[in-house]
């Protein structure tokens, strides 16, 4: 008796995505299925590279195949195609070309870690398999250069764009490439205005699935530039524990809503500290502040970062930790809030695209 189509198809749905609760089939995950006789082989296409389930997914789909009757061999292949989670035109906020989706990294205050955090989540995601890239808008601060190991000379023009620098799998812009260590940015809000415009307009994006966007710490300028030029698929707000910096979160979260910009994560940065010697957690900012906050404010909370001397070293040196120590637990940390982020971005697509039919399988 042949192996159908349809009896396939019907197996898989058992198979659902854990972020939006539906199965793979409905979703059109199901790609490329070919049956020769009592063998079937198709592609399972994640909305990113950075699902933290696939391998699981992978066999659950092999294992509800298997009970087919008939099929002898199953051959599941996982690739991914990431969604735009915002669409252009909303707002008077044009596409940016060769991006698909923008994410802001902001804090209510300066001194919780941000940058380092932005730099870490970007290059998470690249390992993961995205292509990202990142704008350093912190323009009075432009750190990330010193954070990648990266240099003024490193960005080039093309003759009509210019050529973002390149560093562990990442595209990125700065205005620490445009000035000296030791020049002060001493501007009005007109000129941000103009650079930030410049980096989103006049920089050379290639197919970028994440265009990471490092904010300067508080509530103004380059926030309202940024709600009002492209249209930005979420903003994920860094804290720390202590009482301080939640105030100011909550801030945060409230002017991203104002400027209609989805909060969609809330990572606590410093959120403990593990002695290398007797491996004691001592909570030295206080504990579960910023998860606390996440619940209060309806954010999905993305994850804890711990203190931990090498990521403060990475930094400086322009090692990130995700490339001098990915074995630690810090950095398995960061990668968990990446896949976090991943799944939020994916969500915040699927529910914009929910009313847009589902492509048939081939």
């Amino acid at each position: 008796m042949p192996v159908e189509q349809a009896s396939v198809l019907e197996a898989l749905k058992v198979v659902q995505d854990p972020d939006l609760h539906r199965d793979i089939v409905s979703l059109g995950f199901i790609k490329d299925l070919r049956i020769d006789s009592s063998r079937v082989a198709f592609t399972i296409e994640l909305t990113t590279p950075a699902c933290p389930v696939k391998d699981q997914m992978r066999d659950q789909a092999r294992a509800a195949v298997m009970t087919v009757p008939g099929v002898s061999s199953v051959d599941v292949q996982m690739s991914a195609r990431v969604r735009d989670a915002m669409l252009g035109g909303e707002g008077g906020r044009a596409a940016l070309p060769g991006v698909k989706n923008i994410i802001a990294v902001g804090a209510g205050k300066g001194g919780v870690g941000k940058t380092t955090v932005a730099v870490n989540l970007a290059i998470a995601l690249a390992k993961a398999g995205g292509k990202v890239g990142m704008i350093d808008a912190d323009i009075y601060g432009p750190n990330v250069p010193i954070m990648l190991g990266l240099n003024r000379t490193q960005v080039t023009t093309d003759g009509q764009k210019i050529l973002p620098a390149e560093k562990f799998g990442l595209q990125v812009m700065s205005m620490g490439f445009l000035t000296t260590e030791d020049a002060p940015i001493i501007w009005r809000g007109p000129m941000l205005h103009g650079a930030l415009q410049q980096f989103f307009r006049e920089v050379r994006w290639v197919d970028l699935d994440y265009l990471v966007i490092d904010m300067p710490p508080g509530t103004g300028d380059v926030a309202l530039t940024l709600s009002q030029t492209v249209p930005v698929a979420g903003a994920i707000v860094v804290t720390t524990p202590q009482q301080v910096s939640l105030a100011d979160s909550r801030r945060a979260v409230a002017m991203y809503k104002k400027l209609n910009i989805p909060p969609i994560g809330i990572l606590e940065n410093m959120s403990h500290f593990v002695c290398p010697n007797c491996q004691h957690e001592s909570d030295i900012f206080g504990q579960g502040g910023g998860e606390r906050m996440a619940k209060d404010l309806g954010v999905p909370f993305i994850g804890r970062i711990p203190i931990y001397q090498p990521i403060r070293e990475g930094g400086d040196t322009g090692v990130p930790l995700l490339i001098g120590d990915p074995g630690s637990a810090a950095a398995r940390a960061f990668v968990s809030a990446a896949e976090r982020l991943a799944a939020e971005v994916s969500i915040a697509s699927y529910k914009r695209a929910a009313t847009i039919p589902l492509t048939p399988i081939p």
